[in-house]
Protein backbone atom coordinates (compact mmCIF):
# COMPACT_ATOMS: atom_id res chain seq x y z
CA UNK A 1 0.00 0.00 0.00
CA UNK A 2 1.47 3.26 -0.80
CA UNK A 3 1.98 5.83 1.89
CA UNK A 4 0.99 9.13 0.30
CA UNK A 5 -2.76 10.00 0.68
CA UNK A 6 -2.87 11.28 -2.74
CA UNK A 7 -1.38 7.94 -5.61
CA UNK A 8 -0.16 8.58 -8.64
CA UNK A 9 -2.35 6.79 -10.68
CA UNK A 10 -0.88 3.97 -12.64
CA UNK A 11 3.25 4.42 -12.82
CA UNK A 12 4.61 4.59 -16.36
CA UNK A 13 8.28 5.12 -17.00
CA UNK A 14 8.51 4.50 -20.74
CA UNK A 15 9.12 6.06 -24.20
CA UNK A 16 6.05 4.97 -26.42
CA UNK A 17 5.54 6.61 -29.79
CA UNK A 18 2.22 8.96 -29.00
CA UNK A 19 -0.05 7.13 -31.92
CA UNK A 20 1.16 3.89 -31.65
CA UNK A 21 -0.39 1.03 -29.88
CA UNK A 22 1.69 1.36 -27.14
CA UNK A 23 1.01 4.99 -26.78
CA UNK A 24 -2.55 4.35 -26.22
CA UNK A 25 -1.71 1.37 -24.24
CA UNK A 26 -0.22 3.14 -21.60
CA UNK A 27 -2.36 6.46 -21.94
CA UNK A 28 -4.91 3.99 -21.17
CA UNK A 29 -4.13 4.13 -17.25
CA UNK A 30 -4.45 8.12 -16.87
CA UNK A 31 -6.93 10.95 -17.16
CA UNK A 32 -7.84 12.25 -20.17
CA UNK A 33 -6.47 15.61 -20.68
CA UNK A 34 -7.76 17.91 -23.77
CA UNK A 35 -5.13 18.54 -26.59
CA UNK A 36 -4.90 21.29 -28.68
CA UNK A 37 -2.81 22.15 -32.04
CA UNK A 38 0.78 23.03 -30.82
CA UNK A 39 1.40 23.20 -27.45
CA UNK A 40 -0.72 25.67 -25.20
CA UNK A 41 0.71 26.36 -21.60
CA UNK A 42 -1.10 23.30 -19.40
CA UNK A 43 0.01 23.52 -15.82
CA UNK A 44 -2.69 20.90 -14.77
CA UNK A 45 -0.11 18.50 -16.50
CA UNK A 46 2.28 20.14 -14.12
CA UNK A 47 4.77 17.47 -12.62
CA UNK A 48 4.55 17.35 -8.74
CA UNK A 49 7.44 16.09 -6.47
CA UNK A 50 5.98 13.37 -4.22
CA UNK A 51 9.35 12.94 -1.66
CA UNK A 52 11.45 10.81 -3.78
CA UNK A 53 15.07 11.50 -4.99
CA UNK A 54 16.30 13.07 -7.50
CA UNK A 55 20.20 13.29 -8.95
CA UNK A 56 21.55 16.12 -9.44
CA UNK A 57 24.67 15.18 -10.60
CA UNK A 58 24.48 12.26 -13.19
CA UNK A 59 26.69 9.75 -14.36
CA UNK A 60 25.73 7.69 -17.75
CA UNK A 61 27.79 4.86 -19.67
CA UNK A 62 26.53 3.58 -22.69
CA UNK A 63 26.30 -0.55 -22.67
CA UNK A 64 25.93 -2.20 -26.57
CA UNK A 65 24.48 -5.58 -25.85
CA UNK A 66 25.57 -8.34 -28.16
CA UNK A 67 29.45 -6.98 -28.47
CA UNK A 68 30.93 -5.14 -31.21
CA UNK A 69 29.98 -7.38 -33.85
CA UNK A 70 26.34 -6.56 -33.74
CA UNK A 71 27.41 -2.85 -33.99
CA UNK A 72 28.37 -0.80 -36.69
CA UNK A 73 31.23 1.68 -35.44
CA UNK A 74 29.62 4.49 -37.54
CA UNK A 75 26.50 4.02 -34.90
CA UNK A 76 28.44 3.90 -31.79
CA UNK A 77 30.50 6.99 -32.68
CA UNK A 78 27.42 9.07 -33.37
CA UNK A 79 25.25 8.02 -30.61
CA UNK A 80 28.14 8.40 -27.48
CA UNK A 81 29.07 11.75 -29.22
CA UNK A 82 25.50 13.03 -29.62
CA UNK A 83 24.29 11.91 -26.12
CA UNK A 84 26.90 12.71 -24.13
CA UNK A 85 27.22 16.52 -25.57
CA UNK A 86 22.87 16.62 -25.43
CA UNK A 87 23.15 15.84 -21.48
CA UNK A 88 25.91 17.72 -20.58
CA UNK A 89 24.42 21.29 -22.70
CA UNK A 90 24.20 24.13 -20.70
CA UNK A 91 20.63 25.54 -22.78
CA UNK A 92 18.84 22.13 -22.30
CA UNK A 93 19.91 21.23 -18.54
CA UNK A 94 18.63 24.93 -17.92
CA UNK A 95 15.17 23.33 -18.42
CA UNK A 96 15.69 20.56 -16.37
CA UNK A 97 17.00 22.68 -13.47
CA UNK A 98 14.37 23.84 -12.35
CA UNK A 99 13.69 20.32 -10.37
CA UNK A 100 16.87 20.30 -8.63
CA UNK A 101 16.92 22.53 -5.18
CA UNK A 102 19.92 24.45 -6.07
CA UNK A 103 19.51 24.12 -9.93
CA UNK A 104 23.10 22.90 -10.75
CA UNK A 105 22.11 19.90 -12.77
CA UNK A 106 24.75 18.06 -14.59
CA UNK A 107 25.53 14.99 -16.19
CA UNK A 108 29.00 13.28 -17.23
CA UNK A 109 29.14 10.45 -19.25
CA UNK A 110 31.78 7.48 -19.25
CA UNK A 111 33.53 5.77 -21.64
CA UNK A 112 30.81 3.36 -23.27
CA UNK A 113 31.69 -0.38 -23.60
CA UNK A 114 30.42 -3.84 -25.65
CA UNK A 115 28.64 -6.58 -23.35
CA UNK A 116 29.35 -9.85 -25.17
CA UNK A 117 27.18 -12.94 -25.29
CA UNK A 118 24.09 -13.70 -27.10
CA UNK A 119 20.88 -11.62 -26.99
CA UNK A 120 17.36 -12.97 -27.05
CA UNK A 121 14.94 -11.69 -29.75
CA UNK A 122 12.71 -10.47 -26.96
CA UNK A 123 14.18 -8.79 -24.43
CA UNK A 124 11.67 -8.92 -21.06
CA UNK A 125 12.53 -6.77 -17.92
CA UNK A 126 14.25 -9.59 -16.26
CA UNK A 127 16.41 -9.88 -19.05
CA UNK A 128 18.10 -6.83 -18.15
CA UNK A 129 18.78 -8.65 -14.83
CA UNK A 130 21.48 -10.72 -16.76
CA UNK A 131 23.44 -7.59 -18.26
CA UNK A 132 23.79 -6.03 -15.21
CA UNK A 133 25.26 -9.64 -14.28
CA UNK A 134 27.33 -9.68 -16.77
CA UNK A 135 28.32 -6.24 -16.30
CA UNK A 136 29.67 -6.68 -12.62
CA UNK A 137 31.14 -10.65 -13.88
CA UNK A 138 33.61 -8.32 -15.65
CA UNK A 139 33.96 -5.57 -13.38
CA UNK A 140 32.59 -3.19 -14.93
CA UNK A 141 30.51 -1.95 -12.16
CA UNK A 142 33.00 -0.81 -10.42
CA UNK A 143 34.51 2.64 -10.09
CA UNK A 144 30.96 3.93 -10.30
CA UNK A 145 29.01 5.42 -8.04
CA UNK A 146 26.02 3.24 -8.49
CA UNK A 147 23.21 5.75 -6.38
CA UNK A 148 24.31 8.53 -9.34
CA UNK A 149 24.70 6.33 -12.92
CA UNK A 150 22.54 4.93 -15.27
CA UNK A 151 23.68 2.44 -17.41
CA UNK A 152 21.68 2.88 -20.45
CA UNK A 153 21.54 -0.79 -22.29
CA UNK A 154 21.91 -0.53 -26.13
CA UNK A 155 19.84 -3.16 -27.69
CA UNK A 156 21.19 -4.27 -31.16
CA UNK A 157 18.70 -4.50 -34.66
CA UNK A 158 16.33 -6.32 -34.91
CA UNK A 159 16.12 -7.15 -31.58
CA UNK A 160 12.14 -6.28 -29.40
CA UNK A 161 12.17 -4.65 -26.23
CA UNK A 162 9.42 -5.45 -24.09
CA UNK A 163 7.87 -3.72 -20.90
CA UNK A 164 7.09 -6.59 -19.07
CA UNK A 165 8.37 -10.00 -17.14
CA UNK A 166 9.04 -13.07 -19.33
CA UNK A 167 7.78 -15.47 -15.79
CA UNK A 168 4.39 -13.43 -16.61
CA UNK A 169 4.38 -11.97 -12.95
CA UNK A 170 2.57 -8.16 -12.48
CA UNK A 171 4.26 -6.19 -10.33
CA UNK A 172 2.42 -4.42 -7.61
CA UNK A 173 0.85 -0.99 -8.57
CA UNK A 174 1.57 -1.46 -12.89
CA UNK A 175 -1.21 -3.24 -14.30
CA UNK A 176 0.75 -4.02 -17.36
CA UNK A 177 3.66 -5.49 -16.20
CA UNK A 178 2.55 -8.83 -17.43
CA UNK A 179 2.53 -8.68 -21.25
CA UNK A 180 2.60 -12.13 -23.29
CA UNK A 181 1.71 -12.75 -26.55
CA UNK A 182 -2.06 -12.02 -25.81
CA UNK A 183 -1.06 -8.81 -25.16
CA UNK A 184 1.64 -7.02 -27.33
CA UNK A 185 0.49 -3.08 -26.62
CA UNK A 186 3.42 -2.45 -24.86
CA UNK A 187 6.40 -3.98 -26.76
CA UNK A 188 8.95 -2.14 -29.09
CA UNK A 189 6.88 -3.51 -32.42
CA UNK A 190 3.78 -1.53 -31.43
CA UNK A 191 5.98 1.59 -30.52
CA UNK A 192 7.70 1.62 -27.27
CA UNK A 193 11.22 3.05 -27.84
CA UNK A 194 12.30 2.16 -24.37
CA UNK A 195 11.94 2.29 -20.59
CA UNK A 196 14.61 2.98 -17.21
CA UNK A 197 14.16 1.91 -13.98
CA UNK A 198 16.17 -0.53 -11.59
CA UNK A 199 17.06 -3.80 -10.49
CA UNK A 200 19.05 -5.12 -7.40
CA UNK A 201 21.93 -7.10 -8.21
CA UNK A 202 24.63 -8.87 -6.38
CA UNK A 203 27.96 -6.60 -7.00
CA UNK A 204 30.80 -8.47 -5.61
CA UNK A 205 30.13 -9.38 -1.82
CA UNK A 206 27.03 -7.29 -1.56
CA UNK A 207 23.55 -6.61 -3.34
CA UNK A 208 23.55 -2.99 -4.78
CA UNK A 209 20.81 -1.70 -6.67
CA UNK A 210 22.30 -0.86 -10.28
CA UNK A 211 20.13 2.03 -12.74
CA UNK A 212 19.38 1.26 -16.11
CA UNK A 213 17.99 2.36 -18.92
CA UNK A 214 16.87 0.56 -21.95
CA UNK A 215 16.18 1.10 -25.42
CA UNK A 216 15.69 -0.77 -29.37
CA UNK A 217 17.57 -0.13 -32.74
CA UNK A 218 15.24 1.94 -34.14
CA UNK A 219 14.24 1.34 -37.52
CA UNK A 220 10.99 -0.30 -39.48
CA UNK A 221 8.47 -0.79 -37.28
CA UNK A 222 10.70 -1.47 -34.08
CA UNK A 223 10.90 1.11 -31.53
CA UNK A 224 10.43 4.93 -32.37
CA UNK A 225 11.28 5.97 -35.52
CA UNK A 226 11.83 10.17 -35.86
CA UNK A 227 14.80 11.01 -37.60
CA UNK A 228 16.19 10.09 -40.92
CA UNK A 229 19.12 8.41 -39.85
CA UNK A 230 18.28 5.29 -37.14
CA UNK A 231 21.23 6.34 -34.64
CA UNK A 232 19.28 9.81 -34.11
CA UNK A 233 16.30 7.93 -33.20
CA UNK A 234 18.22 5.85 -31.12
CA UNK A 235 20.24 9.15 -28.95
CA UNK A 236 16.45 11.13 -28.91
CA UNK A 237 15.11 7.89 -26.86
CA UNK A 238 17.94 7.30 -24.29
CA UNK A 239 17.82 11.46 -23.64
CA UNK A 240 14.16 11.01 -22.69
CA UNK A 241 15.12 7.97 -20.23
CA UNK A 242 18.16 9.46 -19.21
CA UNK A 243 16.35 12.65 -18.42
CA UNK A 244 13.67 10.63 -16.49
CA UNK A 245 16.45 8.82 -14.64
CA UNK A 246 18.14 12.40 -13.29
CA UNK A 247 14.09 13.82 -12.21
CA UNK A 248 12.75 10.07 -10.75
CA UNK A 249 15.50 7.69 -10.99
CA UNK A 250 12.98 5.01 -8.17
CA UNK A 251 10.25 4.33 -9.94
CA UNK A 252 11.47 0.89 -10.39
CA UNK A 253 11.28 0.99 -6.84
CA UNK A 254 8.31 2.90 -6.33
CA UNK A 255 6.17 0.43 -8.87
CA UNK A 256 7.57 -2.71 -6.69
CA UNK A 257 6.46 -1.34 -3.55
CA UNK A 258 3.76 0.74 -4.30
CA UNK A 259 5.40 3.36 -2.12
CA UNK A 260 4.72 7.13 -3.73
CA UNK A 261 6.70 8.50 -1.59
CA UNK A 262 10.05 7.27 -3.86
CA UNK A 263 8.77 9.12 -6.96
CA UNK A 264 10.79 12.23 -7.70
CA UNK A 265 8.96 14.55 -9.89
CA UNK A 266 6.10 12.69 -11.26
CA UNK A 267 2.80 14.45 -12.81
CA UNK A 268 -0.39 13.70 -10.97
CA UNK A 269 -2.02 12.72 -14.63
CA UNK A 270 0.47 10.41 -14.62
CA UNK A 271 3.76 10.16 -16.50
CA UNK A 272 7.37 11.49 -16.17
CA UNK A 273 9.38 14.07 -17.23
CA UNK A 274 9.18 12.68 -21.22
CA UNK A 275 5.55 11.17 -21.28
CA UNK A 276 3.69 14.45 -20.86
CA UNK A 277 5.13 16.01 -23.86
CA UNK A 278 5.03 12.66 -26.18
CA UNK A 279 1.40 12.23 -24.94
CA UNK A 280 0.39 15.41 -25.35
CA UNK A 281 2.20 16.04 -28.70
CA UNK A 282 0.26 16.68 -31.75
CA UNK A 283 3.22 14.64 -33.79
CA UNK A 284 6.29 12.83 -32.83
CA UNK A 285 8.06 15.68 -34.42
CA UNK A 286 7.10 18.47 -32.29
CA UNK A 287 8.80 17.23 -29.39
CA UNK A 288 11.90 14.89 -30.95
CA UNK A 289 13.60 17.74 -32.64
CA UNK A 290 17.14 18.21 -33.76
CA UNK A 291 18.66 21.18 -31.32
CA UNK A 292 21.65 23.29 -31.76
CA UNK A 293 24.29 22.69 -29.24
CA UNK A 294 25.26 25.91 -26.64
CA UNK A 295 28.92 25.51 -27.90
CA UNK A 296 28.26 25.63 -31.46
CA UNK A 297 30.05 22.27 -32.30
CA UNK A 298 26.60 21.22 -34.43
CA UNK A 299 22.96 20.23 -33.79
CA UNK A 300 21.81 16.75 -31.48
CA UNK A 301 18.43 14.94 -31.93
CA UNK A 302 16.95 15.08 -28.52
CA UNK A 303 13.44 14.64 -27.07
CA UNK A 304 11.85 18.23 -25.61
CA UNK A 305 11.03 17.65 -21.88
CA UNK A 306 8.22 18.85 -19.65
CA UNK A 307 8.74 22.41 -17.77
CA UNK A 308 6.69 23.27 -15.24
CA UNK A 309 7.84 26.73 -15.23
CA UNK A 310 5.64 27.23 -18.65
CA UNK A 311 3.56 24.23 -18.60
CA UNK A 312 4.64 22.69 -21.45
CA UNK A 313 7.92 20.87 -23.58
CA UNK A 314 10.82 23.49 -23.75
CA UNK A 315 14.53 23.56 -24.71
CA UNK A 316 17.03 24.70 -25.38
CA UNK A 317 16.65 27.87 -23.19
CA UNK A 318 19.50 30.46 -22.47
CA UNK A 319 18.42 31.15 -18.72
CA UNK A 320 17.07 28.96 -15.80
CA UNK A 321 14.07 28.89 -14.64
CA UNK A 322 13.85 29.29 -10.04
CA UNK A 323 13.34 26.27 -8.89
CA UNK A 324 9.89 24.66 -8.84
CA UNK A 325 7.82 24.93 -6.37
CA UNK A 326 8.27 21.26 -4.11
CA UNK A 327 4.72 20.64 -2.58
Amino acid sequence: MATTTTSAPHITRVAAHPTSAAGEHYRAGREHAARAPGFPAQPGLNLRYWGGRTIEHLTFTNVYVGGKGKWHADDVKHIDWALSEAMSDPHLNNVIAQYDADGKTSTAFKPSRYLDGPVPAKVFRDVIEGFVAGLDQTGALSGFDLASTVFNFMLPRGIVLVDGSSTGHAMAREPHASIGDHDEAADSKHGLGGYHGSVHAKHGTRKDTVLYAVGVYAEGTNGIVAFDNRWKSVCATFAHAVCEARTDPDVGEAIRTGNDRLLGWYSARGGEIGDIPLDEAPSLHDVMKEVPLTNGGGKVPVQLMWSNAVGGPEGPIAHKHPPAART
